[in-house]
């Protein structure tokens, strides 16, 4: 059988037919090049953007900070924010900045974590299908009218619960639970993504050694998926740091250095959407200070990403 296969096939030292070299070609595909450019220029000019938001941010920061009547460490360290008498301290902002958010996410995160648990380990398809929606609605209701519900509605009902003497009608609180009730939609929603794409066969093992479903959600599909957890925590507490219609409306409009969250403040968003709307001259003391305002803003939502970066890194999990 050899021999007889041997004696068939084509032979080169015999003079046989040489053999068709074979030459590799990438096909042209207009379509796909077209794509291709596209999403080229798409991401070049979100990278553009952020530079030209940074740049605008740098230089008209520079042109607040270069002022002699205006000190960095005055800026950084002082307790009030009265730009009409020469008074730059962004402390009151920051503070109310800082506990309107912590508020937001300790009524976001228990929820949001709990609605994702539900949503990933108990529900059924059918539920998921309709409920899903449902919590995803709280995403598409505007800013504006999430002011005025805290406004007019959360205000009234701390005071009844807490006293009128207690709770000011502008305060921090109420604010900080709408926008925890804001939020609350993507924090779930990214939680329950992160759940989602646990292995199976983790829950499979831990239902084999007798482990109930709250056991197995608790212990191992969250403890799996604590990166994903994690970076949906960091995501709210920025979106929660630039939230401004909200604070806006129902906060207050004084900067005031106060730790009560009952008591009125201004957020630093709140203070830049209110002292913009008003009759600023062009490269006035004032109007500078809104460009310092908004880079500290800017800083303190990038250290919350790099901080997020690093949780996710050391805590990332990898399944084969």
């Amino acid at each position: 059988m050899e021999n007889t296969a041997a004696a068939h096939a084509p032979s080169l030292d015999a003079g046989g037919p040489a053999p068709l070299p074979m030459v590799l070609r990438r096909r042209l595909r207009i379509g796909e090049g077209i794509i291709q450019t596209f999403l080229f220029f798409a991401g070049a000019l979100s990278i553009v953007t952020t530079i030209g938001i940074v740049f605008v941010l740098g230089s008209e920061s520079l042109l607040f900070f270069r002022d002699p009547r205006v000190g960095l460490v005055e800026f950084l360290t002082g307790t009030r924010w009265q730009p009409t008498i020469l008074e730059f301290g962004i402390l009151p902002l920051t503070s109310s900045t800082l506990i309107t958010s912590t508020i937001a996410l300790v009524v976001s995160l228990p929820l949001g974590l709990g609605a994702a648990i539900y949503l990933s380990e108990y529900a059924s398809q059918r539920a998921r299908s309709v409920l899903k929606p449902i919590l995803e609605i709280l995403a598409g209701i505007p800013t504006v009218v999430y002011g005025y519900f805290a406004l007019t509605f959360m205000t009234p009902g701390l005071r009844s619960i807490f006293g009128a003497e207690t709770v000011q009608i502008y305060n921090m609180a109420s604010g900080g639970i709408v926008m925890g009730i804001m939020i609350l939609p993507l924090i779930s929603s990214m939680s329950e993504d992160a759940l989602n794409a646990v292995p199976r066969s983790l829950r499979e093992a831990a239902y084999a050694v007798g482990a109930t479903r709250l056991e197995t959600a608790l212990r191992v599909v969250v403890p799996a998926a604590l990166s994903g957890i994690v970076a949906a925590f960091i995501v709210g507490m920025s979106r929660a740091l630039g939230e401004t219609m909200i604070v806006l409306i129902s906060v207050g409009a004084g900067p005031d250095l106060t730790l009560n969250p009952f008591r009125g403040a201004e957020t630093i968003t709140g203070h830049i959407a209110r002292i913009s709307g008003g009759d600023l001259s062009y490269n006035s003391l004032d109007y500078n200070s809104l460009f310092a305002l908004g880079l500290v803003l800017f800083l303190i939502t990038l250290t919350l990403n790099f901080v997020s970066r690093r949780i996710v890194s050391r805590l990332r999990e990898v399944y084969e």
